[in-house]
């Protein structure tokens, strides 16, 4: 399977291979829900970095995108040894403290997407924990990298 043969939801996605390993299989024999949200996690983080925007420049700018809603359809199983392509896109948000994260992940071997999901992100001062506006540096990395919706 070759990557013209995906079809994500949005074009050029930030793309992060993950395979499920035993540890990540539950008692019902497929990958724990859990895992799923993990994955995301790593997704954002790796695609924020490639960008330029790493953790100690969260913390130099006393900003950060914190999750204020989280969204996941879980659609088919996966189990272990499943190769895996996670995709994820920035979107824009509904004010100027915010934006979204989508994911897709698609199983290899037969194309399937078998998780959606998205996160409602807002900019937050760390120190406080309170909402702010993104600062310039965001804006300067995150804007530019938002895909069509």
């Amino acid at each position: 399977m070759t990557e013209n043969e995906i079809h994500w939801d949005r074009p050029t996605p930030f793309i992060l291979p993950v395979t499920p390993q035993a540890a990540d299989i539950d008692g019902l024999d497929h990958t724990n829900n859990a895992v799923y949200v993990r994955w995301c996690e790593e997704a954002g983080w790796a695609h924020s970095n490639a960008l330029g925007l790493t953790l100690p420049d969260y913390k130099r700018l006393d900003r950060g995108m914190a999750i204020r809603r989280s969204e996941f359809d879980y659609i088919f199983a996966t189990n272990e040894g499943d190769e895996l392509l996670l995709g994820t896109w920035l979107l824009p948000g509904d004010s100027a403290l915010s934006m979204q994260r989508c994911f897709q992940l698609i199983r290899q071997r037969d194309s399937s997407t078998v998780l959606r999901a998205r996160w409602d992100l807002v900019c937050i001062e760390l120190s406080s924990g309170r909402p702010k506006r993104l600062p310039a540096e965001f804006s300067e990395v995150y804007v530019p990298a938002f895909s069509a919706a």
